[in-house]
């Protein structure tokens, strides 16, 4: 348990990270940037907000509960696959790209430990 709350955490963390290096070099008036504070933590709490359901889900262990915060983590890996793709056409920095490479395979990373972790070999169990 305490393996798939560390990785979706470490995700959360780069979400983060990679919204304040994108608020550094705002692309136009309508998007996060320093100047205005209230959207910036609107952001990061709307990101948090997002992350608690796969945060809540890792504290069971069932299947069903397992495979349904997997496939919630792969939309999360898919939106930071789209940052990716967005940092190069927005180019916005280097930073944010790294960043976002990071957080998608801390989350691809997170799935597979969402999965697998915990699994017992004992086949007497109910």
């Amino acid at each position: 348990m305490s393996k798939k709350i560390l990785m979706i955490a470490l995700t959360l963390l780069s979400a983060i990270v990679c919204i304040l290096l994108a608020a550094r070099q705002p692309t136009g008036p309508n998007t996060i940037s320093y100047d205005d504070l209230g959207g910036l933590f609107i952001s990061i709490g709307m990101v948090v907000v997002l992350f608690l359901p796969p945060l809540l889900l890792s504290f069971f262990h069932h299947v069903v509960v397992r495979t349904i915060s997997a496939i919630y983590q792969a939309l999360i890996a898919i939106s930071f696959t789209g940052l990716i793709l967005g940092s190069f056409f927005a180019s916005t920095g280097a930073a944010v790209t790294i960043t976002a490479i990071i957080g998608t395979i801390l989350s691809i990373t997170s799935i597979f430990v969402t999965l697998y972790a915990g699994k017992t070999k004992n086949t007497y169990s109910f």
